[in-house]
C-alpha cells in the first residue's frame, strides 16, 4: 500500500532508456570546492538544481519542444514546481487542453524508499511500507467501506476486512464525501487512528491502528469457480511492484492451477493496481496472451525527435498453457499505468472485455533523472501497441459499466463487478442493462480518496 503523503499523485512508467546524461548538457554538475574545504559532496544550489531540471527536460520532454524560451525555472519555489510548471505545454492533437498530469519531482531520500534503492538490487525490494495497509472508498454518500486491506499490515493482522463499513474515525462520526480530506489524513497520513468499523454481521469494533512496516502481497486471491460447464480462473492482482522473483514465481503458480484444473475462462481484477514494474507487466501480458501472438509485438516506447536512438520495442514471449480468445479485466478509476498497459498490448491479439468504470489514463511514461538531491520525473515517451494504438488520455472505457461491490469480500460471487463478468460469461449478457452511474457528490469525493493513492510503473532493465 503507497500512499502521497505531501499532497501530490504520480503515475509513471520507468523506461528503459539510458539517460543521456553523458552528455555535457545534460549533466547537473556540481563545481569542485574551493581548496581547503572539508571532504565530501558539497550541495548543490536551488537555482543550479531548478535551470538543471529545466535543461534536461528541454531535452528529454516528450513536449519538450512546446516549453516556451521565456520558461524560468527560478520562478518555481522547488524542483517539484518545476515538474509541475512544465505541465500546461503537454497540447497532445485531438485534446483541448494539455494532457501531463504526472510530471513530478521528489527527494532522492523519499524515493529510494519507494523503489528499494536506484542501484543493482532495483527491482527485488520487498515493498515494505509504513502505514495502516488499509484504502477506503465511499459506496454511497456517507457510507464508506474499506476497500483494500494488505494481509500483513496493522489492518491486515487486527483482522479487518474489505467491506466493512467505517462509522467513526478519531470519534468524527463526520464520515461525508465533503470531509474526504479529513479522511485522507488520519487514514493515510496518519501515524495512529481510532477508526470504528461495522461489521457485515451489523457489530461495531473500534480499533486503533498505528503505523508500521510490512511487506505488500500483490496477489490477493486466486480462485477456480466451476459454473456450469465453465472453469473460471479468478485472480485479484494490486499491484505490478514488489519483489519480482516473488511475483514471478506466483504467476507461475498461479496459472500452473489454471491450467492443472482446465480453466476456459480467466479473469484478472485490476481495479486497484496502479502499476509497479513493466517487466512484471510483461510476464503477466506472457501469461495471459493466446499462443498465436508468439514472438509478435507486444509494446513499443517512443521518445521525442530528439531522443529516437532510444525507441524500443518488445515481443510476447509466450509462457504457460492456458490459451484464451477471451480475457476479462475488472477495472476502474484506480487502474492506471502498467495496468493500462497491459490492456492495450492484449487488445490487437485477444477480445479484451472491460467490467467496472472507466481507467485512469496514462499512455506515457518516465524515469528517474537525478539533479543534485532529487530526481526529476517529466513525462519522456509514449507507449503503443502493435496496432500503434496509445492515446488513451481519457481512459478505456468499459464494457459494462458497473458498481464496485464494495460491501463484499474478495471473491464473493455476488459482488457486483465480479458477478457482472460471471454472468457474461455464462449467459453472454451483463448483470446490469443500464450503466451505473456514481453520483456527483460520490465521485468527488473517491477521486479525492483515490488522488491519495500511489500510482507507479518501473522498468527495470537499463536503470543508471
Amino acid at each position: 500500500m503507497k500512499y502521497i503523503k505531501k499532497g501530490f499523485l504520480f503515475f509513471f512508467v520507468a523506461s528503459s532508456f539510458l539517460i543521456s546524461c553523458k552528455k555535457d548538457k545534460d549533466i547537473a554538475a556540481t563545481p569542485p570546492p574551493p581548496v581547503g574545504t572539508p571532504t565530501g559532496t558539497p550541495p548543490v544550489s536551488t537555482n543550479v538544481m531548478k535551470d538543471s531540471a529545466l535543461l534536461l527536460s528541454r531535452d528529454i520532454y516528450l513536449w519538450n519542444n512546446q516549453i516556451p524560451t521565456t520558461f524560468n525555472a527560478k520562478d518555481f519555489a522547488d524542483l517539484g514546481k518545476v515538474m509541475e510548471g512544465i505541465r500546461p505545454y503537454s497540447i497532445e492533437p485531438g485534446f483541448p487542453a494539455a494532457v501531463d498530469r504526472w510530471s513530478f519531482a521528489m527527494k532522492k531520500s523519499e524515493w529510494d524508499l519507494i523503489s528499494g534503492g536506484m542501484g543493482s538490487t532495483f527491482g527485488s525490494t520487498t515493498g515494505t511500507e509504513g502505514d495502516f495497509g488499509i484504502t477506503v472508498f465511499f459506496r454511497a454518500e456517507g457510507d464508506l467501506r474499506v476497500r483494500l486491506v494488505e494481509p500483513n499490515s496493522p489492518s491486515g493482522v487486527a483482522g479487518i476486512r474489505r467491506g466493512w463499513r467505517i462509522t467513526q474515525i478519531n470519534g468524527n462520526s463526520n464520515i461525508t464525501t465533503s470531509n474526504a480530506d479529513f479522511i485522507v489524513s488520519n487514514i493515510y497520513s496518519s501515524n495512529s487512528t481510532t477508526v470504528t468499523f461495522q461489521k457485515p454481521d451489523a457489530s461495531f469494533v473500534t480499533l486503533t491502528l498505528n503505523a508500521a512496516r510490512y511487506t505488500d502481497k500483490p496477489v490477493y486471491l486466486d480462485t477456480v469457480y466451476t459454473i456450469n460447464d465453465k472453469k473460471i480462473g479468478y485472480l485479484v492482482f494490486n499491484s505490478f511492484l514488489g519483489n519480482m522473483s516473488q511475483i514471478q514465481s506466483e504467476y507461475a503458480r498461479v496459472f500452473t492451477k489454471f491450467a492443472s484444473q482446465n480453466v476456459t475462462d480467466v479473469v484478472v481484477d485490476l481495479r486497484y493496481n496502479g502499476g509497479g514494474y513493466v517487466d512484471l507487466q510483461s510476464k503477466l501480458a506472457n501469461y495471459l496472451v493466446k499462443s498465436s501472438a508468439n514472438g509478435q509485438l507486444m509494446m513499443k516506447q517512443v521518445y521525442n525527435s530528439q531522443n529516437t536512438q532510444n525507441n524500443e520495442t518488445t515481443n510476447f514471449q509466450k509462457m504457460g498453457n492456458i490459451n484464451l480468445d477471451d480475457i476479462y479485466f475488472i477495472v476502474g478509476r484506480g487502474t492506471a499505468s502498467a495496468s493500462e498497459l497491459l490492456i492495450n498490448n492484449l487488445t490487437p491479439y485477444m477480445n479484451v472485455k472491460l467490467v467496472g468504470s472507466t481507467t485512469h489514463g496514462k499512455p506515457v511514461g518516465y524515469f528517474p533523472i537525478p539533479v543534485g538531491d532529487w530526481y526529476i520525473f517529466p513525462v519522456s515517451f509514449r507507449t503503443t501497441n502493435k496496432n500503434n494504438q496509445g492515446n488513451y488520455f481519457n481512459g478505456f472505457p468499459v464494457n459494462a459499466q458497473v458498481a464496485d461491490g464494495l460491501d463484499k469480500d474478495w471473491g464473493d460471487l455476488n459482488e457486483t463487478s465480479l458477478a457482472s463478468v460471471v454472468r457474461n460469461i455464462t449467459t453472454g449478457t451483463y448483470l446490469r442493462e443500464t450503466p451505473y452511474r456514481e453520483p456527483n457528490n460520490v465521485a468527488e469525493g473517491n477521486k479525492t480518496l483515490e488522488d491519495a493513492l500511489l500510482k507507479i510503473t518501473v522498468d527495470t532493465k537499463k536503470l543508471f
